[in-house]
């Protein structure tokens, strides 16, 4: 600043003045506004914030895989939300790792944004409350928190899983597999819970013998469904827990050939070019995103006492969508 003020030809005062939108007479404001473009000059706001003891102006959010589309769509989702209140985005990738998650919400902290949106990675959260965070808020999405009190926006896991699954039994299927991620995660178990619930209703019990809950990508998905297509007793459909999930079945469908029905939870681009029918769970991700950032704003705007108040938790409804 003090480089601009004497190239301008003015003290460093008159430059913050011009910088701030202060009223300043119009010749002076073009002298500094030039020494600024000249120079390069940009201000920091790190430095500035911490000189002022003000907020940051950033929200965190940290994710457990952006290479998911429903992670991106959620970044996409609190972003909208977070540039309303003119704040900046900061966005962090765990691969599923808790202490890759511990060391990135530390990290985030330290540079004092306002609050942090976090998929969990781990079963317990204790690490995350706002306690241990110095009083930072903290919002979960995806997954509820664990161990702690804190606001969450999720999906209706259980409720979309079931209306899937029904739809594929309402079609004649009584043999219907299941790939889905391992148990420990919540929207996994959830989901489980509402492929188990839909044929309890129909008066049916799952055959176990077709339940495989370790897929978490592609690749393995495809290699357990490929275990469960090629056995003589094959179920006639396959009700898959995530996007990634039904790509892989499909690609073992592919290979083995077979006209096994597919559902899955996740709606995803290009699912309508698939060469079978496909029934999948659809809801907004980016409104996950965005309930997400307006929780945490509102805690946000409370102030020192943002936490004090009961824990909220959100959920975006789902929709079964068949392409044909």
């Amino acid at each position: 600043m003090r480089d601009v003020a004497a190239r301008a030809g003015v003290s460093a005062m008159t430059v913050s003045r011009v910088l701030k939108d202060d009223r300043v007479s119009p010749t002076t404001k073009e002298r500094v506004l030039t020494a600024v473009r000249e120079l390069g000059y940009r201000r920091n706001e790190v430095a500035r914030t911490l000189r002022l003891g003000r907020p940051s102006g950033m929200i965190g959010l940290v994710v457990t895989n952006l290479g998911n589309p429903f992670y991106s769509r959620l970044a996409l989702g609190a972003e909208s939300v977070a540039e309303e209140y003119g704040l900046r985005l900061v966005v962090g990738n765990t691969a599923s790792q808790v202490q890759r998650e511990r060391e990135m919400v530390e990290d985030l902290i330290s540079r004092r944004v306002d609050g942090v949106i976090v998929v969990p990675a781990g079963a317990t959260h204790r690490h995350l409350s706002p306690a241990t965070l110095g009083g930072t808020p903290v919002v979960f999405a995806s997954r509820p928190p664990s161990g702690i009190e804190a606001d969450a926006v999720l999906v209706d896991d259980f409720g979309g899983a079931r209306a899937a699954t029904a739809q594929v039994l309402s079609e004649g299927h009584r043999n219907v597999g299941f790939l889905g991620n391992p148990p420990g995660l919540f929207t996994a178990a959830e989901r489980f819970r509402g492929y188990w619930a839909a044929h309890e209703e129909a008066g049916l019990t799952p055959h176990e013998a077709w339940v495989r809950r370790g897929p978490h990508d592609i690749a393995t998905a495809e290699a357990a469904a490929m275990e469960l297509l090629d056995r003589e007793d094959a179920p006639t459909a396959l009700f898959c827990t995530n996007n990634r999930i039904t790509l892989g079945a499909y690609r073992a469908m592919r290979r083995l050939g077979t006209s096994t029905a597919l559902a899955g939870f996740d709606d995803f681009e290009m699912a309508d070019m698939l060469q079978v029918s496909v029934t999948v769970v659809s809801y907004d991700a980016d409104e996950v995103g965005r309930q997400a950032a307006r929780l945490l704003l509102d805690r946000i705007e409370q102030g020192p006492d943002a936490m004090a108040g009961p824990a909220r938790r959100t959920v975006v409804p789902t929709s079964v969508v068949r392409y044909a």
